[in-house]
């Protein structure tokens, strides 16, 4: 079975579902990772830290340049710990994908879904204060959408700890859960490959906080450990 993941951002992926990942690549189906935007520039620093100012000069954006470099080197590493070797990076202008029409995003997915022909689609939440986010959903809902011949069943929406859900008032609301008990430890192995994205705790994008997450939606599943999805779409055969 084809699996695609449609993340905003390097480190998404695994924030989002690295467990389920590891899920899908031990039970044999082939897992394509689609990261749309750079993940750094829009920090304006070359230090991986966020700054006030909208401008950066010349000399820290060539900086950044080679840092967008270095991060999809450690998502790449850290594709290959959930079992994955097929991911591509489209580059778009990172927490400024506003700026680029819905048309072109849309297209950009759909040809990856032409090409790749997958039968289960995971993107972002709508409910998520990142714009990146919110565009990526909108745009795969659009990609995906039912018409003769497409072979996508399901849609699925995924939450990013440190963004969804800060989107107050409204919240990520998940109708499906994946038991990843089995799988937590190489979630973490593989975020700590982000060594500039990863966070202490009690920021959300910890170690510790990512069990914590998955112990809460284990509690409201009845497993150990769980990953929270929202079941956007699904087309089923004949009954």
């Amino acid at each position: 079975m084809k699996i695609l993941i449609i993340a905003a951002h390097p480190d998404d992926e695994v924030l989002g579902m690295g467990g389920t990942i590891k899920k899908y690549t031990k039970n044999g189906d082939d897992v394509k990772i689609v990261i749309m935007a750079t993940g750094i520039h829009s920090r304006r620093s070359s230090n991986y830290e966020n700054i006030s100012n909208y401008n950066a000069d010349e000399k820290t954006m060539k900086k950044m340049k080679k840092q967008v470099t270095e991060l999809q080197k450690d998502a790449k590493k850290a594709a290959k710990i959930l079992g994955v070797n097929d991911i591509d990076f489209l580059n778009f202008p990172d927490n400024e994908m506003d700026t680029v029409s819905n048309l072109e995003i849309t297209k950009a997915i759909e040809k990856i879904i032409l090409q790749f022909k997958p039968v289960i689609v995971y993107t972002h939440s709508q409910f998520d204060i990142n714009v990146d986010h919110r565009l990526c959903y909108f745009a795969t809902l659009t990609a995906t959408r039912p018409k003769s011949g497409n072979l996508v069943k399901q849609v699925y929406s995924f939450e990013v700890p440190s963004s969804t859900e800060w989107f107050f008032p409204s919240s990520f609301s998940p109708n499906t859960f994946v038991d990843i008990s089995n799988e937590l430890n190489a979630k973490i192995k593989s975020l700590e490959l982000y060594k500039n994205e990863i966070e202490k705790f009690p920021h959300p994008r910890s170690p510790d906080a990512l069990k914590a997450i998955s112990q809460k939606w284990g509690s409201v599943s009845g497993f150990k450990n769980a990953e929270a999805f929202t079941l956007i779409r699904e087309l089923k055969p004949k009954i």
